[in-house]
């Protein structure tokens, strides 16, 4: 007899499999009618089983956050993979000459003329060539050069340096969580695809080809990745979706794969006590400004509570009037921010409607390096 998922102890991380291979479906069919590539940031699920389910689907590639995950991805045969954060230490740079030892088709960031002279330095050293892909700022103001100019300019330097060789233009447009309605996420997303297009061809009037030309972005991709010139797009999200995605606008509570099992520990007068604390759901209400969002999950099958407040064990959802919850009932939330959530958690209980099917581990939680 198939184990229900209700009867799970909790806190556990739940991952619906029809709803998650729909997303990923609808990502590749998006690639494929606007005949761009697909290369889904992983640092979403952080799964060895969900990135291959990925590439089977008709992903080229895949982008990580962080060195780690890129190791993870690499050990579990994963080669083509762009590691979307500027590295210069000359620890991580020992690192990425590891995995190009191991036949790693690795991209690296970078977005300043320091740092690449570091990674020409100590790739002299081996017998490696290194791809480098130039990170531009779309208005995040996070990392990145500045579109146009700011791009040739590094450009032109990196082509002088024999151990790398340039062949992409990306960048992130995470300010776009903080969208105020539709009109402001497309003019985000319009101004994303301006960025590295306007970069790519500037560089290109220079002489310096640029073939890969990559946006990303879980509420822009979809309007971003349509853009003449744009050959690529790195949605992370998408995978799951979350509660902020759903209050952007740009996905249904019926699209979250994610949800977390929670018991109820305590009834009280207004108010129950959940056994998810922010060590479970994270103090995230949107990391760029979404005000979207109310309490700390949305309580699936019970839209009168809000998880008002967290504190590191404990998940305190209020109500009005009645609530017919009671001690050991079981719900489940969909998370705010469903990558720092998977990101608490050792594996994923892979379910069917009420019927647990499978176990997958988060291979690279806590990667943090």
């Amino acid at each position: 007899m198939k184990q229900e998922w209700k009867d799970l102890d909790t806190p556990t991380l739940l991952l619906d499999k029809r709803i998650l291979l729909e997303n990923i479906r609808k990502m590749s069919d998006f690639a494929k009618k606007n005949n761009v590539n697909l290369r889904p940031h992983i640092k979403t699920h952080k799964s060895v089983e969900i990135a291959k389910l990925q590439l089977e689907h008709g992903a080229i590639g895949i982008t990580t956050a962080k060195l780690e995950e890129a190791e993870v991805m690499a050990a579990a045969g994963i080669k083509d993979i762009l590691v979307a954060y500027p590295v210069s230490s000359p620890a991580k740079v020992e690192r990425i000459i590891a995995l190009l030892n191991q036949g790693v088709d690795l991209k690296v960031t970078v977005d300043n003329l320091e740092q690449v002279k570091l990674l020409q330095k100590a790739l002299e050293k081996t017998r490696h060539t290194l791809e480098v892909w130039i990170k531009v700022n779309s208005g995040l103001n996070r990392c990145g050069v500045e579109p146009g100019a700011g791009a040739v300019d590094l450009a032109k330097g990196i082509i002088l340096l024999s151990r790398l060789n340039i062949r992409g233009i990306f960048t992130h447009a995470g300010h776009s969580y903080g969208a105020n309605g539709k009109e402001e996420l497309e003019r985000i997303a319009l101004a994303e695809a301006d960025a590295v297009v306007k970069s790519a061809e500037a560089c290109e009037k220079e002489g310096i080809p640029i073939l890969v030309r990559s946006v990303g972005s879980t509420p822009t991709y979809r309007i971003s990745g349509r853009v003449d010139g744009i050959t690529e797009v790195r949605p992370g999200n998408a995978v799951f979706f979350d509660s902020i995605q759903v209050g952007l606008g740009v996905a249904d509570r019926k699209d979250c794969a994610l949800t977390v099992l929670a018991s109820v520990v305590g009834v009280y007068e207004g108010r129950i006590v959940l056994d998810t604390g922010s060590k479970t759901l994270c103090l995230d209400k949107g990391a760029h400004g979404l005000d979207s969002v109310k309490g700390y999950g949305y309580v699936v099958d019970h839209p009168e509570l809000i998880i008002e407040r967290l504190s590191e064990e404990h998940g305190v959802a209020v109500f009005e009037g009645s609530c017919g919850l009671r001690l050991n009932d079981k719900v489940r939330i969909i998370p705010n921010h469903a990558c720092t959530v998977a990101n608490m958690f050792d594996e994923y209980m892979l379910v069917e409607g009420k019927h647990v099917v499978d176990k997958w581990k988060v291979d690279a939680s806590g990667k943090r390096k």
